[in-house]
């Protein structure tokens, strides 16, 4: 694995050549986990990553140092409460050799804005941007080492849904299904990243919160779910009736289905996120429901469970080879239901390829 993130080391300094950035700053995030490995507790003890062209450290409180370093073999500037950081931190900028005068710097957006002004102290005439063009570019698009992991984590994820449809009985809570769920996940050795059970109503919530809501004779049932495995989420929503579904119900799948198709059949290598979403919403708003389409059609995910790309109406961003993303286009209808149907999918040159195995028909139990 030290491979993996010493390549990843190298194309960061690649892009950092390209975009002209003497130093980049990384706080306890999934950015610092990526590029190293390294995924310490995150508190008010500065931890940082220093990445210049010829140099790589942390900035390291000594409470740390010694979990950290089963992790990687990057040099610690070691730093103690009784001290404070700044000492260490002059020298890991020294070490870095990043020059003290109009430097180039790329930020961790996620790092905490305290960690922030060490640097905006140490280096006042910074300049100063985010991680979009460095780090953040890299990370758009996976390696096999990623897509054996989310792929896991999806097929994990399709065991506990259906074992949720498969388990749902008349009286149980939304609560006792996402039990069922949480007990898969635990038996295959994954843990719950979240999970949304949302009966009749509640499923109109785009985000829904699983409460206490008991289940009865037909009833809509929408189960939005994800697990975390090998270090990588998934996400998947399926929706189904408990009974006999409704006419206007089942109409209004077939219009979700239509667009999560119209979505998958847009992605391609080179195409606009923007025009994805619009060809997944076209589909609703032909169908007369438009203002019920609440939300983007997809993110991007990976180590975090939303991340860029983001499938957004005023996106211009290009698809890339390697993008993994959903499509999740829905319908909310307040006081009734809600639908949303979602795919998690990997973008190879021949297009998207859809990490779930669980069709997305629906659940009629």
């Amino acid at each position: 694995m030290q491979d993996t993130y010493q390549k990843r080391l190298d194309a960061l300094r690649q892009k950092m050549a390209q975009s002209n950035t003497d130093l980049v700053v990384l706080g306890p995030s999934s950015h610092m986990n990526w590029i190293s490995g390294v995924n310490p507790h995150g508190d008010e003890r500065p931890v940082m990553l220093l990445i210049s062209p010829d140099y790589a450290g942390f900035l390291m409180p000594s409470l740390n140092a010694d979990s950290v370093r089963q992790h990687t073999d990057l040099p610690f500037h070691i730093w103690h409460d009784a001290d404070g950081p700044t000492e260490a931190l002059r020298d890991l900028l020294a070490a870095s050799g990043t020059p003290k005068g109009a430097s180039r710097i790329v930020l961790d957006e996620t790092m905490r804005t305290d960690f922030t002004f060490l640097i905006k102290d140490a280096l006042p005439e910074a300049q100063l941007r985010f991680t979009a063009d460095t780090v953040g570019d890299l990370r758009k698009s996976k390696d096999a080492t990623e897509y054996d992991a989310l792929k896991a984590s999806n097929i994990i994820n399709d065991l506990a849904l259906t074992a949720a449809f498969d388990g749902l009985k008349e009286g149980m809570s939304e609560r006792d299904v996402a039990a069922i769920i949480e007990a898969v996940y635990t038996s295959y050795g994954a843990q719950v990243e979240f999970i949304a059970v949302a009966f009749g109503a509640n499923g109109a919530f785009a985000h829904h919160h699983t409460g206490d809501t008991l289940l009865t004779q037909d009833t809509a049932v929408q189960i939005d779910t994800g697990c975390r495995y090998q270090g990588y989420p998934s996400d998947n929503t399926r929706c189904g009736w408990f009974g006999t579904p409704t006419a206007e119900y089942k109409q209004v799948f077939d219009i979700v289905e239509r667009a999560v198709q119209a979505g998958l059949a847009a992605a391609h290598v080179g195409a606009i996120a923007g025009e994805v979403d619009k060809a997944a919403r076209q589909v609703i708003e032909d169908a007369g429901y438009g203002p019920h389409f609440l939300s983007r059609t997809g993110h991007g995910l990976g180590l975090d469970l939303h991340e860029p790309p983001y499938i957004t109406s005023n996106s211009d961003v290009a698809l890339e080879m390697g993008n993994v993303f959903s499509i999740e286009p829905g319908i909310y209808l307040a006081d009734r239901f809600g639908i949303r149907l979602e795919e998690i999918v990997f973008l190879r040159a021949e297009g998207c390829e859809i990490l779930s195995d669980m069709p997305r028909e629906m659940l009629v139990r």
